[in-house]
């Protein structure tokens, strides 16, 4: 089961009643945080969660509204006595990011490790989830981040007896490993598993023009999390300027993709009631979804 809180839904700048965007994935013991603007934080503390678990840290770009959280956050889950290693993936460019960071944050007790994202598409394993940064479109390199946890096929255990294959060696081959006996004979897993079920997947996409890669990675999605900056009528060439989406945008990909769920985010701080323009999105995607500050769900294996 993976969590997801999207701690934050404000763009540019923090509101008394709305934190930057950021967003909490919880899986398998792993806490993985997609973006650090000012106030994740805070916005961690209201939820419930403390940042000390947070392992791996996900940068879409390098714009303050979605880093400038990083060194406040880091020197309080060194001051919790965190010891263990923190991960940053980013774009290139990311040593130079954490270095400026360590300036203001010196001494921490945990080794902090970088991973750049060094093509237009890159995949990186972690816990039981493959991350998938995709190339977007904005004023910056910026990226975003599909998270797919897979799921193997069922164990056949009328298979394994077929092909008497001792007991022993059942879990071993449940969890992907080929075993080999003393008498040389080698049990592979494709030998008792079935096909792959399916698995779960997410999408977290933002400071983005509508690229296709955002609906080829969230086709079927469990949760498209997407930019909806604008809601207003008219707002569609600030919106080609800055290289934003609007939420109608945003609908449409979705549209396209056909998640179970959209889940709209960074808002413009000119957007001051963003739930009035649900209706108009729902007429192009009906399982859109605005979101407040902090709204969370854990998103299950579906049945076969």
């Amino acid at each position: 089961m993976l969590d997801v809180s999207l701690l934050g839904t404000g763009g540019m700048m923090p509101l008394p009643n709305r934190y930057l965007t950021s967003c909490l994935l919880r899986y398998n013991g792993s806490n993985v945080l997609i973006d650090c603007g000012e106030g994740t934080q805070t916005a961690l503390r209201r939820r419930g969660w403390s940042c000390k678990p947070i392992d791996t840290i996900l940068l879409t770009h390098f714009h303050a509204d979605h880093i400038a959280g990083l060194p406040g956050l880091l020197l309080t889950m060194g001051n919790a006595e965190r010891t263990e290693p923190v991960t940053i993936i980013g774009p290139r460019g990311i040593d130079r990011i954490l270095q400026a960071v360590r300036t203001i944050a010196p001494e921490l007790p945990f080794e902090t490790k970088t991973l750049e994202i060094e093509e237009n598409e890159q995949t990186f394993s972690r816990n039981g989830m493959e991350m998938t940064a995709f190339r977007e479109k904005h004023g910056i390199v910026c990226y975003g981040w599909e998270i797919h946890i897979p799921r193997q096929g069922k164990f056949n255990v009328e298979e394994a007896k077929r092909r008497s294959i001792p007991l022993k060696f059942w879990n071993p081959l449940q969890k992907g490993e080929t075993i080999t006996d003393e008498d040389g004979t080698v049990y592979t897993p494709d030998m008792v598993l079935g096909a792959d079920r399916p698995g779960i997947k997410m999408v977290y996409a933002t400071d983005t023009r509508p690229v296709p890669a955002i609906a080829e990675h969230a086709r079927n999605a469990d949760l498209l999390i997407c930019e909806g900056m604008y809601g207003e009528d008219g707002m569609e060439a600030k919106a080609r300027e800055h290289r934003h989406m609007t939420m109608q945008e945003a609908a449409r990909i979705a549209q396209e993709a056909q998640p179970r769920e959209m889940w709209l985010t960074h808002f413009s701080p000119s957007v001051v009631h963003p739930e009035d323009y649900l209706d108009k999105i729902r007429a192009i995607f009906p399982r859109t979804i605005v979101p407040k500050d902090g709204r969370t769900t854990s998103i299950a294996f579906r049945e076969e």
